[in-house]
């Protein structure tokens, strides 16, 4: 199975229909913009994102983009169009028990019964809407995992929106013996269950879903569409110019600095972080002014800041925004 890398990570390059017949166990996640960016920032997500069996392309933009690397994918599978068609594929097939997992207050439940109405069997035999923050809560989190343990399911669709999803699947997976197929799946839940539309299929199409989210979802969604997710193209047009060696590579010395610290004593600690931050503001004086680059979309803050931890490797984003 081909693969297509971009920004780093490898995005698996098939058609749905392969994807349905392949599918009888494993982890998929549905790759968008939004991940490659935060992917580039969070070391946790990053580790979560490894487990996946299968990172299929769930963006029209990430499609062109493709294209434009001249490595063109050869499908979209959104979340939302992939897991209608599963129950569908498998509305027969006595083996496929699912659990939904995610969205606001009853949703799950109304979710359940509108999918097990239109195919005419339970075969949604589980759902639950956490309360929120339940992520941070490891009582609440374990009450969850006893409830798709008991009702036998053995596929588990979580609708938390990322990173929560793909890092609780992570956490968990472990504890879920019963469960052979994991789907991260977004705002899924929500449109089964009918609470949210669709875009129109010219939209999707065109690649404007992202717009048609947005006019439905303003305040929560117009930081992560009109400013924390512009940064890829330019990220993308460092690709193309210089390859997949285009991340950043890790300072060995200020590495070494970091990993030392559990045989530093506090004061040498403190100084350490001191010569640290002094480095990074002499670096900072070097990097464009923000407002030269408001076209670029750069977000010109340090991110992620370095994290002092006792006998950790410190995470360093795949590329860099400078």
């Amino acid at each position: 199975m081909k693969k297509v890398n971009l920004l780093n990570i490898e995005i698996d390059n098939l058609p749905k229909l392969e994807l349905l017949e392949k599918l009888n166990s494993g982890v998929v996640f549905t790759t968008n913009v939004d991940h490659l960016i935060k992917l580039q920032k969070d070391r946790d997500f990053a580790e979560a994102y490894n487990i996946a069996d299968y990172k299929v392309c769930d963006s029209q933009i990430l499609m062109y983009a493709a294209k434009f690397l001249g490595t063109p994918i050869k499908e979209k599978i959104s979340g939302s169009d992939f897991f209608p068609n599963f129950y569908s594929y498998h509305k027969k097939n006595e083996n496929i028990k699912i659990f939904l997992l995610g969205a606001s207050q009853g949703i799950a439940n109304q979710a359940q019964e509108n999918i097990n109405s239109k195919i005419a069997r339970n075969i949604i035999v589980g759902a639950h809407s956490p309360s929120f923050g339940f992520e941070t809560n490891e009582q609440e989190c374990q009450e969850i995992i006893d409830k798709i343990n008991q009702t036998d399911a053995t596929v588990l669709a979580v609708g938390l929106g990322a990173p929560k999803q793909e890092k609780w699947i992570y956490k968990y997976k472990h504890k879920l013996s019963n469960i052979k197929i994991f789907l991260a799946l977004g705002a899924t839940i929500d449109f089964e269950a009918g609470k949210l539309k669709r875009s129109p299929k010219w939209m999707s199409n065109l690649g404007l879903e992202w717009f048609h989210r947005l006019l439905c979802e303003p305040q929560r969604l117009w930081q992560r569409y009109l400013i924390d997710d512009l940064p890829f193209f330019w990220l993308l047009l460092k690709q193309k110019v210089f390859g997949n060696q285009a991340n950043q590579k890790p300072n060995v010395k200020k590495q070494a600095e970091l990993n030392n610290f559990s045989s530093d004593s506090h004061q040498e600690r403190l100084q350490s972080i001191n010569n640290l931050k002094r480095t990074e503001v002499k670096r900072s004086a070097t990097w464009l002014k923000p407002t030269s680059a408001i076209s670029l979309g750069i977000n010109f803050r340090r991110s992620p800041q370095y994290k002092i931890e006792k006998n950790q490797p410190q995470f360093t984003h795949r590329f860099s925004y400078r």
